[in-house]
């Protein structure tokens, strides 16, 4: 008893890819989600060190508090006009014109405070100001 047919026609074997598919998208997800790339030097590089031969200018410094008052060098300024402040900068760039002068405001100063002292530089003759900042934590 032969109960297996002689001629099938439909007798070839199919693969199914889909199943295949999808594991190997998981796989390909997973190792570019887990991988680090890290960047190796291939060469020990000692860097050169050199000297500079320009020297910083000198600085002015004033410092405007938050309540609008101003310090230059450490001594108070009387904040009554520009034309005081403008007047003491004066007296300190006498000793070199080519101060720049560095503006430290407390974050908490007004922008009016900081507008007049870049006005009252102005008025004094200083071309450069600076303007100092902490880093960021």
């Amino acid at each position: 008893m032969n109960f297996r047919p002689r001629h099938r026609a439909d007798d070839t074997l199919d693969i199914n890819l889909v199943p295949l598919i999808d594991v190997l998208l998981v796989m390909v997800i997973f190792f570019a989600a887990t991988t680090t790339f890290t960047r190796d030097t291939a060469l020990s590089v000692a860097l050169p060190q050199a000297r500079s031969e320009i020297e910083a200018a000198p600085r002015i410094e004033l410092a405007i508090s938050h309540d609008g008052r101003y310090a230059l060098n450490g001594a108070l300024v009387d904040p009554g006009s520009t034309e005081a402040i403008a007047q003491a900068m004066r007296g300190a760039i006498v000793a070199n014109p080519a101060a720049v002068l560095l503006v430290r405001a407390d974050g908490q100063a007004s922008h009016q405070s900081v507008v007049t002292a870049m006005e009252a530089a102005r008025l004094a003759g200083i071309s450069r100001v600076d303007f100092a900042a902490q880093r960021a934590p």
